[in-house]
């Protein structure tokens, strides 16, 4: 952790802001049994231990001191792209998606009442737009910006400072390549696909998308022709395996080592023509009763093969195997949501203001890329001096001593948990304070141990 958080250093003006920087890291990392808000980051109480001084350092880290968010979020991204085992490459994609959680009351920056995705309803709360770059093998958050709702505004939807989703998210994109992130495709899911702004803006980024629509939105067509999705690969010819028609079978690799064999298909929908500037793609697992849950129809700019167009467009062309493994990486940036949310304590933030905000989404990000900077980091030398940890012959329950002398990073670990360790060095007094009795023998046990200056065996579950 120390070596990581020196490479940010000279973004911060001040020795506290350092040790802030490292203090909410270290407490977004470690495991916790309750929400991350700033209590539990610096191990206090939740209600009694708001007034503490730890707390209180990194309530004014977030909220007050002044460093730059957009800074420490640029070397984030530099440290990425620098890494041989994570830099970006033209294979990967760049996905979007917008998030929200809940949040309680109307003076907290861009809260409002709107669509909530991870509840699956309508409340009050905060909503982000998020980019995300992966392959299928590593990935991470590029940027994220907050959605103000229109009441914020004096003019509302009308004023100028208004933005929708969709245009903050072809923004965000256009930053991630900017950043130097290359992708083959930016992917999103079909919320994205109704907005005309989002393709003119990835359009003036010459940015290559593929977004699903949505299987029943209507389009203009000729009477005898299909109207929706669904339609469009209804039409399309199909009798079997054997007899595929119109059907190319796609054999689809999953990280986990299995296989499945799908079906793709270029389909005509209204201006989506297989070799038009815009395509229509149908892919799924049975092209006879078209599944719900395991059909897509993704739209794209990338030119069919075979197009006219395809020599001279600034986009390279894409067979149908190609467009499905890249809307294929759009779930990772789901998967990526669960992490930072569940592990690291993205909604956790108990702030107000729009820069305490951006301050905890920027460190919960640089939390996600330290994980990924220890997996990418080459193994460190081996003592040759230290017992086998794999050894079958080894006791259940070594001794300790050697082994805190073999790790010199225990005497600094167990100095940070000193006020942990604390109450165990006064068992004797705090029983004889609620009882004459004798202490029971495991208490006892741990009374001599403590008394007599021997280790204990700290143990964690593998």
């Amino acid at each position: 952790m120390e070596e990581y958080a020196a490479r940010f250093d000279d973004l911060f003006l001040t020795l506290a802001q350092r040790r802030g920087f490292r203090e909410y890291l270290t407490g977004l990392l470690a495991p916790r049994d309750r929400n991350k808000t700033l209590t539990c980051l610096a191990g206090a109480g939740p209600v009694l231990g708001a007034g503490l001084a730890s707390v209180q350092r990194l309530q004014y880290f977030l909220s007050e001191s002044r460093w730059d968010s957009e800074q420490v979020n640029a070397r984030r991204l530099e440290l990425l792209r620098t890494d041989p085992a994570l830099a970006p490459h033209e294979a990967g994609v760049l996905a979007i998606d917008d998030s929200g959680d809940r949040k309680d009351g109307t003076a907290t920056a861009h809260v409002g009442r709107q669509w909530l995705g991870r509840l699956g309803k309508t409340d009050n709360g905060v909503v982000t737009v998020t980019t995300v770059w992966t392959d299928g093998r590593v990935h991470y958050p590029l940027h994220a910006q907050p959605y103000t709702p229109a009441h914020h505004f004096p003019r509302g939807r009308r004023d100028p400072g208004f933005r929708t989703k969709p245009q903050i998210a072809a923004a965000l994109a256009a930053r991630g390549k900017d950043a130097g992130f290359a992708c083959r495709a930016v992917v999103a899911d079909c919320a994205y696909s109704v907005s005309d702004d989002w393709y003119l803006a990835l359009r003036e980024a010459h940015l290559p998308y593929v977004v699903p629509l949505k299987p029943h939105r209507g389009t203009w067509a000729p009477a005898d022709q299909p109207h929706t999705p669904i339609d469009a690969a209804h039409a399309l010819a199909w009798q079997d395996a054997e007899h595929p028609g119109d059907w190319t079978p796609i054999e689809r690799h999953f990280r986990d080592g299995h296989t499945e064999t799908w079906w793709a298909a270029d389909a005509t929908l209204g201006g989506w023509q297989p070799h038009g500037p815009c395509r229509l793609v149908v892919a799924t697992t049975d092209p006879g009763t078209l599944p719900e849950k395991a059909t897509w129809y993704p739209a794209t700019n990338l030119p069919h093969p075979d197009a006219p167009h395809a020599a001279t467009s600034t986009h390279p062309p894409a067979d149908l195997t190609e467009i499905v493994r890249l809307y294929g990486l759009r779930p990772w940036i789901e998967q990526s949501y669960q992490q930072i949310k569940d592990e690291l304590g993205w909604a956790d933030f108990q702030v107000r203001s729009d820069t305490a905000i951006r301050h905890h989404q920027t460190l919960v990000n640089c939390a996600f890329s330290f994980c990924w900077d220890q997996w990418s980091a080459p193994p460190g030398t081996l003592d040759a001096t230290a017992p086998d940890p794999c050894a079958d012959d080894r006791p259940e329950r070594g001794p300790a001593t050697p082994r805190l002398r073999q790790l010199p990073c225990w005497p600094r670990a167990l100095r940070a948990l000193r006020s942990w360790l604390t109450p165990a060095t006064t068992p004797h007094r705090w029983w004889r304070a609620w009882t004459d009795t004798d202490p029971p023998p495991e208490l006892q046990a741990l009374i001599d141990t403590v008394t007599t200056g021997r280790p204990l065996d700290l143990y964690r579950r593998v």
